[in-house]
Formats: C-alpha cells, structure tokens, sequence
C-alpha cells in the first residue's frame, strides 16, 4: 500500500532551524513528483516547496532564502530544511506525491501524509 510518513517537526524558537522527512514507500517514489503542504488553524492550505523527479525545485515567495527541499531516491525519501523560521511558519506541514509536477503544485496528488506539527515560538 501507498504510504507517505512525515517526521522531523517539533517546537522551536523564532530564528531556529528543522529539517523535515517525508518516508515514501509502497509505490516507484523516483517517478513522482512531492511537494511540501502547510496549514495553519484558520488559514488556508499554502504550498511551500516542490521537487521533480529530476531533482528541479521551486519555492513559495514566503520559503524562498529559508527553506531547501531536496530527495534522496535511494532512501525513498524527500526533505525540507527550515531556516530562520519565523512564527508565521508554525503549520501542520504535509508532503504529497504525484506522477505530474503541474498536479501537484496544484495542491493535488495522488498520496498524502498525515503530518508533522512545526511550531515556532516568538
């Protein structure tokens, strides 16, 4: 069965850094496209960083000079490296996967993790 697992998040002060994990498995993770999800009580749902299969990345404005997504397709396994974080980034952070990277930066995908909860104290 498809499987997406988050972990890496926890509380942290304004300034400080986490890195994120999402563990892929029960599908051919090198041919999807994941990206990083977040959402806060009372806001809406923001994408923050995508990565192809071919390794591209892309970034929301608000995680552009703070954040780095990367992969790893031998762990089956993709990352975001939080920098400087600011309150504001507090969220539940998802990751999703799909075949079609225009899909997903979409905000759709055919897998989905639970989450991890980030919070960044001021």
């Amino acid at each position: 069965e498809a499987q997406l697992v988050e972990s890496g998040g926890g509380l942290v002060q304004a300034g400080g850094s986490l890195r994120l994990s999402c563990a892929a498995s029960g599908f051919t993770f090198s041919d999807y496209a994941i990206g990083w999800f977040r959402q806060a009580p009372g806001k809406e749902r923001e994408g923050v960083a995508w990565i192809s299969d071919d390794g591209s990345t892309y970034y929301a404005d608000s995680a552009k000079g703070r954040f780095s997504i990367s992969r790893d397709n031998f762990k089956n396994t993709v990352y975001l490296q939080m920098n400087s974080l600011k309150p504001e980034d507090t969220a539940v952070y998802r990751c999703g996967a799909d075949y079609s990277l225009s899909v997903i930066r979409g905000g759709l995908g055919d897998y989905w993790g639970r989450g991890t909860q980030v919070t960044v104290s001021s």
